[in-house]
């Protein structure tokens, strides 16, 4: 039996999850800070984290927003079943609305799942209505998010 390696896949070491988890605590740490941390140069920092851009680990450096403070108090759920050879075009067109944080290709009932957030509950209706005037959202399922337990995309806690 051969056991076939994902050519995609990037091969990280200890030093590199520590730059990653440093900079995933605060983005804005200096190449500096992060060598005195860890003992290291600052070249090889500049030279770790040009690597893990360059293949795509680090995709960019963003603010964390939290959106509740912008008064986007209301998360979404949205389950959408779109009729067959769309999804696609349908995912690309949806991606680019402001509300949409998130969607993601799933297995089951339905095609699509967004993560979107809403200023409340007319917002989220009136998105709701112009999904459903669509001519390829056949079907929507919508859940509304009580409590955020917790809420990190670009967690390094899996490394």
């Amino acid at each position: 039996m051969e056991i076939k390696i994902d050519p995609e896949l990037v091969k990280i070491d200890e030093i590199d999850k520590e730059i990653i988890n440093l900079l995933n605590d605060d983005g804005r740490m200096s190449y500096r800070k992060i060598s005195r941390d860890l003992e290291i140069s600052v070249g090889t920092v500049h030279n770790r984290v040009d690597k893990l851009m360059k293949t795509g680990v680090i995709k960019k450096f963003v603010p964390m927003i939290d959106h509740s403070r912008l008064g986007y108090k209301l998360t979404a759920i949205i389950g959408v079943r779109v009729k067959g050879g769309v999804l696609k075009n349908w995912e690309n067109q949806t991606a680019y609305h402001k509300n949409v944080l998130a969607v993601y290709d799933v297995t089951g009932e339905f095609d699509a799942f967004l993560i979107a957030k809403f200023k409340d509950t007319s917002e989220l209706d009136k998105f709701i209505k112009e999904l459903l005037k669509e001519p390829n959202v056949q079907r929507t399922y919508t859940q509304t998010v009580l409590n955020v337990v917790t809420e990190d995309m670009g967690s390094s806690k899996i490394l």
